[in-house]
């Protein structure tokens, strides 16, 4: 039983405990869909007119713009109570000449919605002085905590059966905190950034995310044994908040090690918090435990923003414009956001919809080793709808 006050910590951190499921088959019971849960009371107060949330929609770049029309689609079946704010930044070549107007038109969208729906802008390795959208867009929120919950689909085969666990990852500092210069012709120095501050902000935010869904153990991920002063101090964070949860268990993993015991034995984490680069590591190495970034969903959550996305940050610029791209994850990200937004009923419609797709089998994108394209797989799931309804 989560006490009040746990509730209201946890509310102030951006997370609420679920509320009851949508009736419909066990699929449905702790999926992405009831994940996380309302804030329509909380501190982001999402921008509502006329009876219809107005959230920003950013398709991004590579598959983003299908994924992002499957949303389209399927909320306009449903009739989802939400208008979008469509703003379609990019991070290729022929983007650049807007790239920075289109950022700010992004923030100020943000900024008066405080929700949006976001595909992966790319970010070119070659172009130098080129910074990130996607990380400078949380830095610029504060959208502190990524939040990707890596959970076998029932239907999907995959190595590992029971994986269920959470990966949260610090948005705004660490190594992507973007600050490097050469300081003679090839030295290159990279700063990583570690603020007690914020690494206390995101222990707290693990810690009461995994009592308000029922999770049982929280694990810090870390390099301390190598960067002793910064990723020792992340470290030493966690383990002084840890003191104030001591109904949750707690232990810590070096990265590299947690690796192995990704891809060894899932079965044994629950929720992992952990510094930026390390948490983009290992939500790519649990996208393929349950089935590849197709499939897995997220979300960005700051004290005044959420931006709900793929949790595993893929492009897909190989398959883009060829009608083959998995929409499942952006769907369920939109879900999720439905779900903070208190549209239950429509979140656990789609959610359900979606999983029974992948559950029969006779639909899927050829990620998921079938032969069928993005439009059809979303016409499925119209179907799936009409029958839930």
């Amino acid at each position: 039983m989560i006490s009040r006050r746990a509730v209201q910590t946890a509310i102030r951190s951006g997370v609420r405990r679920p509320q009851s499921a949508v009736a419909g088959p066990s699929v449905a019971l702790r999926t992405y869909a009831t994940f996380p849960t309302t804030v329509t009371d909380d501190l982001l107060k999402p921008t509502k007119y006329g009876g219809k949330y107005v959230v920003t929609l950013i398709p991004g770049d590579g598959i983003g713009i299908e994924t992002a029309n499957a949303v389209r689609t399927v909320f306009k079946a449903d009739n989802v109570p939400v208008e979008f704010e469509q703003i379609d930044v990019s991070g290729l070549e022929e983007g650049r000449k807007n790239a920075e107007v289109l950022f700010r038109e992004c923030i100020a969208s943000l900024k008066r919605n405080k929700v949006g729906l976001k595909g992966i802008v790319y970010t070119p390795v070659d172009r130098s002085g080129h910074a990130s959208f996607n990380v400078g867009l949380r830095q610029e929120l504060d959208i502190y905590a990524s939040v990707v919950l890596i959970k076998n689909i029932p239907g999907l085969q995959t190595r590992h059966q029971n994986v269920d666990f959470c990966i949260i990852r610090e948005n705004t500092e660490g190594e992507y905190s973007g600050l490097e210069h050469q300081s003679v012709p090839g030295v290159v120095e990279s700063l990583k950034i570690i603020t007690r501050a914020k690494s206390e902000r995101i222990a707290r935010f693990a810690f009461n995310f995994a009592k308000a869904n029922s999770r049982k153990k929280v694990t810090v991920i870390h390099k301390a044994n190598i960067m002793k002063l910064a990723d020792g101090l992340f470290r030493s964070t966690f383990q002084e908040i840890a003191k104030e949860y001591p109904t949750l268990q707690t232990n810590d993993l070096i990265v590299d090690n947690a690796s192995m015991q990704a891809v060894s034995k899932p079965q044994q984490f629950d929720v992992l918090v952990m510094p930026n680069l390390y948490g983009g590591i290992l939500s790519n190495i649990g996208a393929g435990l349950v089935g590849g970034p197709g499939v897995v969903p997220g979300c960005n959550m700051g004290r005044e923003h959420a931006v709900f996305e793929p949790g595993c940050r893929h492009v897909g610029l190989d398959i883009k414009g060829q009608d083959r791209a998995n929409p499942t994850a952006m769907l369920l990200s939109g879900a999720m956001m439905l779900r903070h937004l208190g549209l239950d009923q429509h979140a656990g419609r789609i959610s359900q919809a979606v999983y029974s797709v992948i559950a029969e089998g006779k639909v899927r994108t050829p990620d998921m080793h079938g032969t069928n394209t993005t439009h059809e797989f979303t016409n499925e799931v119209l179907r799936k709808m009409d029958e839930i309804a």
